[in-house]
């Protein structure tokens, strides 16, 4: 089992989930985190930091968010690593809680 971001994380990008994660799984794209399924430990400490609730364990991400699933393994394959906390985009309050962001995705 694994951890997904969801929806919600785009053009927000908040980094405290990449903090807490002791393998490292978290690869970084110019507006969207995403998890290495392959990497994942599945030990949750992600979840719970994340302020705009966009990571869920694979078994519960919500039914109109299942394509995330697939867009995290395909985008870790080619995003660069993430291990530090950076700041959230400038504009992320703004962004958080609205729904259906998949089209401002940037790959």
């Amino acid at each position: 089992m694994t951890f997904v971001v969801t929806d919600n994380c785009i053009k927000c990008k908040y980094t405290d989930c990449v903090e807490v994660c002791p393998v490292d799984c978290f690869y970084e794209g110019p507006n969207f985190l995403v998890i290495h399924p392959d990497e994942c430990i599945d030990c949750a400490l992600c979840e719970p930091e994340c302020p705009a609730q966009a990571i869920f364990s694979e078994d519960e991400v919500p039914d109109d968010m299942q394509e995330f699933i697939e867009l995290n393994a395909e985008l870790a394959q080619s995003w660069s690593n993430i291990t530090e906390k950076k700041d959230a985009l400038p504009d992320a309050e703004d962004w958080d809680g609205v729904e259906n962001k998949i089209k401002y995705l940037e790959r």
